[in-house]
């Protein structure tokens, strides 16, 4: 019998349900598939993950990893690489579906298979359309809800919810009878670019196979040059882009964070305060709660000599929005959400910029303002 090369796709996405029906769905569909999960919630009881190996037909093996350095996520990383290799030397299977376990990321999985030397050629999130707005308010700690993957785990289920969303290139979408025009507007407005594939009559098999690049992924989430969606309106749900040059007065935007942050299901996007003019900050927020970080310099901030180390990806979208005397610096928000009140954010946003005579003072002045955003930046 001869050798079959390995393909080898993740299905993620903290939807249990819609998970396994897009990995019945799988298995159900391509002959020669197996699918691997690995389930950390053993993790703290037993000090071990459980790995299950099956295919259409029901369990082939199963097998128990250690945890490393106290971490699930650790063992997974250890154990799953072996598996597939062993998988892929066998060449008796065609392709391995990972079904990662409810908060693991797929970004870092993704990586992680591909560093490999595999051959990643799908990455999939399921979704329950009926349950992204509930995920995507829920800020309740993953610790608490029993979805932890280690013991220094502090993400939120909506903030895991949003990156395994907006993460993945093909989003499986379950026929839910409880879904409606406003769920599915949302959906389609938080990740305008995915594919979306029905479970369980879409054709699963040609969006897990048709290939996966992982810098591009990558890319596609970073701050400076993120895909972020478009101005929409739908159902009851609005995108609303807001874009302006200036810096925000850190003080204003400071006192108005919590109302910017609960004025929307799901913001993102990047901005820059006066006081810091050289730092780009990444805006990550929902249900709820605002991640702000650096993210590095902005390319105006650094000498040419430093741009041949900048990825060619990140250079071309400086270069599509460059200003003469500010270059790529700028304040590109998105908030998507239900009920959207974009005279409201508009309002509130344009108060936080510097006023003309502030903007006129110049940088010297600026960077004397105090730095409110110390302490969300652990500076």
């Amino acid at each position: 019998m001869p050798s079959v090369p390995l393909s080898v796709a993740l299905v993620g996405g903290l939807h249990s349900d819609a998970r396994r029906a897009t990995v019945d769905r799988l298995l159900a569909s391509v002959p020669g598939s197996v699918a691997l999960h690995h389930d950390l919630s053993t993790a703290a009881g037993r000090g071990t993950v459980v790995r299950t190996v099956r295919d259409a037909t029901g369990v082939l093996s199963t097998g128990e990893t250690p945890l490393v350095n106290d971490c699930a996520c650790c063992a997974l990383r250890e154990d799953l690489v072996p598996e597939l290799e062993r998988l892929a030397d066998a060449g008796l299977t065609r392709l391995a579906v990972v079904e990662l376990w409810d908060s693991v990321e797929p970004k870092a999985m993704a990586e992680v298979v591909a560093a490999a030397g595999l051959d990643l050629t799908g990455v999939v999130t399921a979704v329950d359309p009926a349950l992204v707005l509930p995920y995507l308010g829920n800020g309740d700690d993953l610790a608490d809800a029993g979805l932890a993957a280690a013991a220094t785990d502090r993400r939120t289920i909506a903030d895991t919810w949003a990156r395994q969303l907006e993460y993945a290139p093909v989003l499986a979408v379950l026929d839910s009878p409880e879904a409606d025009d406003e769920d599915r507007a949302l959906l389609a407005q938080l990740h305008p670019t995915a594919r979306r594939v029905a479970v369980p009559d879409g054709d699963l098999a040609a969006a897990v196979l048709a290939g996966f690049d992982v810098e591009a992924a990558a890319a596609a989430q970073h701050p400076a040059c993120a895909l972020l969606p478009q101005e929409a309106d739908a159902a009851g749900v609005g995108t609303y882009v807001w874009r302006a040059r200036r810096p925000f007065h850190p003080g204003r935007l400071y006192a108005a964070l919590e109302d910017l942050t609960c004025a929307a299901a799901r913001s993102r996007g990047r901005f820059w305060l006066a006081d810091r003019p050289d730092t780009l900050l990444a805006w990550d927020a929902a249900g709820g709660a605002l991640c702000v970080e650096s993210a590095g310099p902005w390319l105006a901030a650094l000498p040419d000599a430093a741009w041949e180390m900048v990825p060619p990806v990140r250079r071309a979208a400086a270069a599509l929005d460059w200003d003469p005397e500010l270059g790529d610096r700028c304040q590109h928000l998105v908030f998507t959400s239900p009920g959207l009140d974009r005279e409201g954010l508009a309002e509130l946003l344009g108060s936080c910029l510097l006023t003309d005579a502030e903007y006129a003072a110049g940088r010297t002045v600026w960077q004397r303002l105090a730095s409110d955003f110390d302490t969300l930046l652990e500076v």
